[in-house]
């Protein structure tokens, strides 16, 4: 008795399934029993809670925050992330721990990009950082420096300006986000 191919793509679909929910389940069991766990929604395999964000994400976090409180972690693809929601612990994180948070996540691309190198704004924090942030404070952010640029940023506010004026005199819908993001390509 010869077992078509469609039984045997439906036998390995269930197997694949099978050993698929069972890898689920005990990678899911791995972390427990390490201390006290932050709350959060139990994410899915490859998008984690992606799907839970929806078209407005800022909802989605303020309806889980009222379900797993101030401080939940949520798992953006592969990347778990703690999302913090309440005034109190932001200052926990960014007054108290600051530096523990203050480092910037590794990113691959950004080593090809630098080629190995690190460039200012994705510099870790460190002795590094700190003659980085003395460089740029000693020659890029000098008051004189700053003072140079001002006709050029008077000269693009009365542009952006204008364009405003222009909007509201045709009555057209204007969308600031887009305006605005567009200051930074003139």
């Amino acid at each position: 008795m010869a077992l078509s191919a469609a039984t045997l793509l439906t036998a390995l679909a269930v197997l694949c399934s099978f050993f698929y929910i069972l890898f689920y389940i005990s990678s899911s069991k791995k972390g427990k029993g390490k201390g006290k766990a932050i709350p959060g929604p139990r994410p899915l395999p490859i998008i984690g809670n992606l799907h839970m964000l929806g078209m407005l994400p800022h909802q989605s976090l303020y309806r889980l925050a009222k379900k797993y409180g101030p401080m939940m972690s949520i798992r953006l693809g592969v990347v778990p992330t703690v999302v913090v929601s309440s005034p109190q612990a932001a200052e926990i994180f960014l007054k108290t721990h600051d530096t523990v948070f203050a480092s910037r996540p590794r990113l691959q691309v950004l080593e090809l990009i630098y080629n190995g190198k690190r460039g200012i704004a994705f510099t870790e924090l460190g002795s590094y950082w700190r003659s980085v942030r003395k460089i740029c404070n000693m020659t890029i952010f000098t008051a004189s420096k700053i003072e140079s640029f001002a006709s050029t940023r008077k000269e693009v506010l009365a542009h952006f300006i204008e364009s405003l004026k222009e909007a509201a005199s045709a009555k057209e819908v204007v969308n600031i986000s887009k305006k605005i993001g567009a200051l930074n390509e003139e």
